[in-house]
């Protein structure tokens, strides 16, 4: 599926901290198709919540509308799962990909949701997946960089200045050439 299994994964509180980190990311050139980010939308209990897509436009509304409309234009691919135990996940970018396909490959390794199968997939040990999985579950957000060893140090450095509660590098030794 995925040759490189370079990832940095970073937790964020907040999606104005998210958002932010986004932005920083961005102002300082990374390829934003290689960016995901996950996270709940469970405020919608008096609003309406859907989304559509046009093309590679995708709509959103709710009550983080504004929030989520403004990385459905940077990232490539969106999706609204639906996922036992966690209740409904927005993610955007390549991970939409990484889900569908261990959905359809079956690919659910025991104890994981479909999020924790496309972590896994691209090189994500399952105890950290564990630990993602829990943190979506409590309202935080997960930005996912995934490409080549100095591509995610890269974004890890980047990360690191961000106010992200953590940037996790998982993946290849850096010492170890491609």
């Amino acid at each position: 599926m995925h040759s490189e299994k370079n990832s940095v994964v970073a937790i964020f509180d907040t999606h104005e901290q998210a958002e932010a980190a986004v932005r920083e990311l961005q102002k300082s050139g990374v390829d934003m198709k290689k960016l995901s980010i996950v996270g709940k939308d469970f405020h919608t209990e008096e609003n309406v919540v859907g989304y559509y897509t046009t093309g590679d436009r995708m709509a959103y509304w709710g009550k983080l509308g504004a929030f989520w409309g403004g990385f459905w234009g940077l990232m490539f691919g969106s999706a609204f799962f639906w996922v036992p135990g966690v209740g409904q996940l927005l993610v955007g970018g390549p991970l939409v990909m990484w889900i569908v396909g261990a959905l359809e490959g079956a690919a659910l390794t025991g104890g994981v949701s479909a999020l924790g199968a496309g972590l896994f997939s691209i090189g994500i040990p399952k105890d950290s997946v564990l630990q993602y999985e829990t943190e979506v579950k409590n309202a935080k957000l997960l930005l996912v960089y995934h490409g080549s060893t100095e591509e995610v140090t890269s974004a890890k450095d980047i990360l690191d200045r961000t106010d992200a509660s953590s940037a996790t590098y998982h993946g290849e030794s850096i010492a170890v050439g491609a």
